[in-house]
């Protein structure tokens, strides 16, 4: 799986531990997730006034966020299914606000690396499909969720 990652902010120092974080949970996501090995994805790492534009702009919310997920093959029934094989299949792109994670850590008592892979994870998740409108679908994506930090020995 070919994983894009551009750090767009300054706001807290992103490291190679970072980097390995995102990567590892990218590709435990494509594991679990039986993705094909010709799969892209972008992720960009930005602040809170960045996502917080972006929010605004696609989803109508003038507040800041964690993570936002802008899915490429996101098709309604009245779009025809695609066989993407042989050719690139670009999954997508996800905005994580290190600032943000950077904030929830301390809420939720755990390390930057544990939440950045959480919201990686969730990302993920949205760009295949998955969502948590009811508590059926909240609790599917939270036991994948769970999967893939287990795979990158980031549990609870």
């Amino acid at each position: 799986m070919e994983t894009m990652i551009i750090n767009q902010q300054s706001t807290i120092n992103y490291t190679k531990d970072m980097q390995k974080v995102i990567l590892d949970v990218v590709n435990a996501s494509a594991k679990i997730m039986r993705l094909a090995e010709n799969t892209e994805i972008s992720i960009m790492i930005v602040d809170n006034s960045y996502i917080q534009e972006l929010n605004y702009l696609y989803r109508g919310q003038n507040k800041s966020t964690d993570v936002l997920s802008f899915a490429m093959n996101e098709l309604t029934e009245e779009e025809p299914d695609f066989d993407f094989s042989g050719e690139i299949n670009v999954l997508g792109d996800i905005v994580v606000s290190l600032e943000q994670a950077s904030i929830q850590r301390t809420e939720y008592g755990h390390s930057l690396e544990r939440e950045l892979g959480y919201l990686i994870a969730h990302g993920m998740l949205h760009l295949l499909g998955y969502d948590h409108e009811n508590e059926e679908e909240r609790a599917v994506m939270r036991n994948l969720e769970e999967k893939i930090m287990s795979l990158v020995k980031l549990e609870r």
